[in-house]
């Protein structure tokens, strides 16, 4: 995998030496005439030096329901957001968790919106497990966190760390996220580079194969 271009925005810290932590929402679906909300947040760290660490996960409350189309992505009903907590009650467990961390999503888009709920929360850098991956294994069909980690052998891995759960819960999501970052740490012997080779990867040959 190309180190990236530009300047650093991580100064000369080596990926060994990080603290991550992943960070998964799933949402109540979009619909004509309203926003988007989270409906559960899932969180979990990982620090190559010392391996996977805590967890955590919530429900989240809404005050709209979740559409149809949403349930069948990630299976949850408006009666499991019974009694759950708001997001923004949830600030010192995020912060907690985020603060000093280097943030990672698998296509951080919704993870980052669903964040301005604490405005100049300050939480980066940001690593995108969707971006690494389209630059270490260009030439693979797709990219979703399932299909990648089902390609690279890492998906019974993610099982067997969180039981019970399946993809598109937010806290499997986020432990696949880590394990993912895991694979092509180790896959690229990353851990003594600069933390921005992370933050900007190249994915020049990924987006010729699809003008192609």
């Amino acid at each position: 995998m190309a180190a990236p271009g530009g300047a650093c925005c991580a100064g000369r810290v080596l990926i060994g030496d990080c603290r991550f932590t992943a960070i998964d929402f799933e949402s109540a679906g979009a619909a004509r005439g309203r926003t988007d909300v989270p409906v559960q947040v899932g969180l979990a760290g990982w620090t190559p030096g010392n391996g996977h660490g805590e967890t955590f996960v919530s429900y989240l409350a809404s005050e709209v329901p979740i559409t149809w189309s949403a349930r069948k992505v990630h299976g949850i009903r408006d009666e499991d957001l019974a009694g759950a907590p708001g997001l923004l009650s949830l600030w010192p467990e995020l912060k907690r968790r985020l603060a000093g961390a280097v943030v990672v999503a698998h296509g951080k888009g919704t993870e980052k919106r669903f964040l301005r709920a604490f405005p100049g929360h300050g939480f980066g850098p940001w690593v995108d497990t969707l971006l690494l991956a389209r630059a270490a294994w260009p030439e693979l069909d797709g990219h979703s966190l399932s299909g990648i980690c089902e390609a690279r052998g890492l998906s019974a891995k993610v099982a067997a760390m969180i039981p019970g759960r399946r993809w598109h819960d937010a806290l499997y999501d986020a432990v696949a996220s880590l394990i993912l970052l895991e694979d092509i740490a180790h896959t690229f012997d990353l851990t003594a580079k600069p933390l921005e080779w992370l933050l900007a990867p190249d994915t020049g040959v990924w987006h010729r194969s699809r003008r192609a």
